[in-house]
């Protein structure tokens, strides 16, 4: 069995609230300092520095794997993480179209920038990316399950955009058996209130805005072999 260090829910500049220096070249750059083994890029409903963070990853010797924090319609947020870049980007646009849009406003919401695998700026999006998709939660786990994936309801403690803030309690038809808790003392309290949170991995990332905040070594999955396929097989694995 291989132990690798994670971080799964980091943010690039495409994030409106990404800072301009998490570009995915500077973010492998500073999971590597780090010592990270396995990383996941996660904009909000969007995928499209994905491809661009893969090259960088690898060129580092870290295993990148393609994501997105979605929006549902309930403005809960959860990680999407893919085995295959492809099924990615089809989850991307499958997104891009049920999203609700606003275009952004820079000088209150930051901009939204997108990058090439040579870690340059070709564009921005017009749209604003932490806008809500006309996805319901429960639609979730089949769908992202559909294009290769899986979902993690994300930090499921948080006061806001999360599943037990925004709808108080835990679908008892829900299918999902992983769940980001951002702070690790909450485990055991949040788990009695919520028993369904037994039988899932529960995780802890960064959510990184800014390079400094990507995790350090910490956190620890134990899997057969270093690949994608084996990562999401671990992370769903209670």
């Amino acid at each position: 069995m291989l132990k690798l260090s994670y971080d799964l829910h980091i943010h690039s500049c495409l994030s409106p609230c990404g800072d301009k220096d998490m570009t995915p070249g500077n973010i492998a750059g500073m999971a590597a300092v780090k010592e990270l083994n396995v990383t996941a890029l996660t904009d909000h409903n969007t995928c499209r520095n994905c491809p661009s963070f893969l090259k960088q990853a690898e060129s580092y010797g870290i295993l990148a794997i393609p994501g997105m924090e979605l929006c549902t319609r309930e403005e809960v947020h959860v990680l999407c993480l893919f085995e295959e870049l492809e099924g990615a980007l089809e989850f991307d646009d499958f997104v891009y179209r049920h999203l609700f849009k606003i275009k952004n406003k820079e000088e209150i919401f930051g901009e939204q920038l997108l990058i090439n695998e040579e870690d340059e700026v070709w564009g921005k999006e017009e749209y604003l990316l932490i806008n809500a998709a006309d996805i319901g939660f429960d639609e979730v786990y089949g769908l992202v399950r559909s294009y290769g994936g899986i979902m993690i309801p994300a930090h499921i403690d948080k006061s806001s955009t999360s599943l037990l803030s925004n709808l108080g309690f835990i679908p008892p038809d829900s299918s999902f058996t992983c769940a980001e808790i951002k702070e690790e003392g909450k485990v055991g309290e949040i788990k009695e209130k919520h028993p369904y949170l037994n039988r899932c991995r529960i995780i802890h990332n960064s959510d990184a805005h800014y390079l400094e905040h990507i995790n350090e070594p910490v956190h620890f999955l134990q899997v057969e072999e270093m690949n994608r396929k084996e990562i999401l097989k671990a992370l769903i694995t209670p």
